[in-house]
C-alpha cells in the first residue's frame, strides 16, 4: 500500500499515523494548526489548557507503541506514580483508602504529552506533515463508492490541491465534517447517542511557596451527583513550582473566570486543602473556561453503506465526558483495532472496522453515561440496571474510605484495565456488605440524595 492520509494531528491522529506508518510507504498528516516545533497550547485543542488524564490502560498502550515514552516524560519533569497510592482521591468529601495498584499515573499536561508523542511520530522517516492547511472536502471515484483523497488549501494562501491516498482517516475530533460529507455524497448520516451534561472546566495556574502534595502527585475531589463540584489539582511538569488547578461543574454550574469568583468556587469544594494552598498563592495567569455540552457517540457501525478507503476514529466517532479521562485511551484502543484490520495487508473494510471500534467504545461509554445519569438534571432513561449500578458504586465508594482493596478495584475499572463487572465480583461485593454491616459503607447524606435523584425517563440516546 502506497499512501495513507490522516486528517487531523490530534492524539487520535498521531496514534493512527504510528500504526499506518508500519504498513504504508508514506503517511501524510494534515492539520489546520501549525504542528512542527510547537510545544505549547494549540488552537485546535481548546481543552488542552485544562487538566488531562491518561488512565492506566492508555499509558500501557502508549508505552507499547512508543517504548521509553515514560522515561522521556520523566526527563521533561513529569513525575509518575501509582494511580491509587500516590493520588488523593476524594468522593463526597471523604478520601478513599490509598493502595498500591501497580498502575502508573503520568501527570503530564496535554501539551507536554502531545509534544512527546508528536516528536516520535513526526520523526518516522515515511511520515509527511502538512500543517497550517485547511481540509476542504473529500475526493472520490466518479461513482462515489470509494474515497481517493482530500482537497486541501494552505492557510497562508495559494490554490486548492488534492492529496491522493489509498486510505483516508478522519481524526478531526468533535467538529468532524464526515456526517456532512456523507450527506453530500448520497450516504446516510450516522445516528447519534447523546448525553447532555453541561460540563465546564475553569483552569488557573499558580506558583506556590509551600508544597501541599508531599509525596502525592495530585489532589482530586471527584465530582459526584451528591457533590457535583470537582477539581484536579497537580504539579505542572518542571521545577519552577507551578501547579494547575482545573475546577469542574456540571449542568451549567461553573466556576467564574474572575479571580474573586474563581477563589470562592475553590472554597466551596468539599476538600479544604486546595483552597488553603491557593488562597494566598501567586497566580500565573487568569482563569480560562472550556464548555463541554454533551457526550456524543456517532454510530457509524449501524450504517449499511459507507464509502470505501475511508475511516473515522477518535473523538470524531465518540467523545466522552472528560471528567472520566477516557478520550485518549479510547483513541489508543481504536489504534489497536486499526492495527488488527491492517494485518492482512489490505485496506480495512469500513463497516467491519466500525463494528470493532464500537466494541471498544462500549465499555467506557457505558461507564461514563451510567455515571452521568446519576445526576438528577441529566436527561435520560434510567433503567433498573442503571439505578442499581449507581446505587452500588456509591456504596462501594463509601466502603472504600475504609477498604484499600475496594479502592484498587475501583481504580482498575476507572482506568479501563478491568471491565466494570469486576466491581461485582463476589470478593468485592462481600467487602462492600461487610462495611455496610459495620455502618461504615452506608451512603452519606449527599450520596443518599445522589441515589434518589433523577427520575427523568426521556431517552438518553
Amino acid at each position: 500500500m502506497n499512501r495513507a492520509v490522516v486528517l487531523g494531528g490530534s492524539m487520535a491522529g498521531l496514534l493512527a499515523t504510528r500504526i499506518l506508518a508500519q504498513r504504508f510507504d508514506t503517511v501524510v498528516v494534515i492539520d489546520r494548526d501549525e504542528l512542527r516545533g510547537v510545544s505549547g497550547y494549540r488552537q485546535g485543542v481548546p481543552h488542552g489548557r485544562h487538566a488531562h488524564g491518561l488512565v492506566a490502560r492508555g499509558h500501557q498502550i502508549l508505552e507499547r507503541l512508543f517504548p521509553g515514552l515514560t522515561d522521556d516524560l520523566v526527563s521533561a519533569g513529569v513525575r509518575p506514580g501509582d494511580f491509587s497510592g500516590d493520588i488523593r482521591w476524594y468522593f463526597n468529601g471523604a478520601r478513599i483508602q490509598p493502595s498500591r495498584s501497580g498502575l502508573i499515573s503520568v501527570p503530564a499536561t496535554r501539551p507536554v504529552l502531545e509534544d512527546h508523542v508528536r516528536r516520535r511520530v513526526f520523526g518516522l522517516p515515511n511520515v509527511e506533515v502538512r500543517d497550517g492547511t485547511d481540509i476542504l472536502d473529500l475526493v472520490t471515484t466518479d461513482d462515489r463508492q470509494r474515497v481517493t483523497g482530500v482537497r486541501v488549501q494552505r492557510r497562508a494562501g495559494g490554490a486548492p490541491e488534492t492529496v491522493h491516498g489509498d486510505l483516508v482517516v478522519d481524526t478531526t475530533g468533535r467538529g468532524s465534517r464526515t456526517p456532512a460529507w456523507l450527506d453530500g455524497l448520497g450516504y446516510p448520516r450516522p445516528g447519534e447517542d447523546r448525553v447532555k451534561i453541561g460540563l465546564t472546566y475553569t483552569t488557573r495556574h499558580y506558583r506556590l511557596d509551600a508544597d501541599p502534595f508531599g509525596s502525592d502527585l495530585a489532589i482530586i475531589p471527584a465530582a459526584t451527583p451528591g457533590m457535583p463540584r470537582g477539581a484536579f489539582f497537580y504539579r505542572v511538569p518542571g521545577d519552577d513550582g507551578r501547579v494547575e488547578l482545573s475546577l469542574t461543574g456540571m449542568l451549567g454550574d461553573h466556576a467564574p473566570t474572575d479571580p474573586e469568583g474563581f477563589l470562592a468556587y475553590v472554597r466551596s469544594l468539599p476538600v479544604p486543602d486546595i483552597y488553603q494552598a491557593v488562597r494566598d498563592a501567586e497566580p500565573v495567569d487568569d482563569p480560562v473556561m472550556f464548555r463541554y455540552p454533551a457526550s456524543v457517540w456517532r454510530r457509524y457501525e449501524r450504517l449499511d453503506r459507507f464509502p470505501g478507503n475511508f475511516l473515522v476514529m477518535g473523538d470524531a466517532v465518540c467523545s466522552f465526558n472528560p471528567i472520566y479521562a477516557q478520550g485518549m485511551t479510547s483513541a489508543a484502543l481504536q489504534a489497536l483495532v486499526l492495527d488488527r484490520h491492517l494485518d492482512d495487508g489490505t485496506v480495512p473494510d469500513p463497516l467491519a472496522f466500525f463494528r470493532d471500534v464500537a466494541a471498544e467504545i462500549e465499555t467506557p461509554w457505558t461507564f461514563s453515561a451510567t455515571a452521568d445519569l446519576g445526576y438528577a438534571g441529566v436527561a435520560g432513561r434510567r433503567t433498573m440496571k442503571i439505578r442499581f449500578i449507581n446505587a452500588y458504586v456509591a456504596r462501594l465508594q463509601a466502603a472504600a474510605v475504609h477498604d484499600a482493596r475496594l479502592t484498587e478495584a475501583f481504580i482498575r475499572v476507572a482506568g479501563l484495565v478491568d471491565e466494570p463487572t469486576a466491581l461485582l465480583r463476589p470478593a468485592n461485593v462481600i467487602r462492600v456488605l461487610r462495611q455496610l454491616r459495620r455502618g461504615t459503607g452506608a451512603p452519606s447524606t449527599a450520596q443518599r440524595g445522589e441515589l434518589l435523584g433523577g427520575r427523568s425517563e426521556s431517552p438518553a440516546r
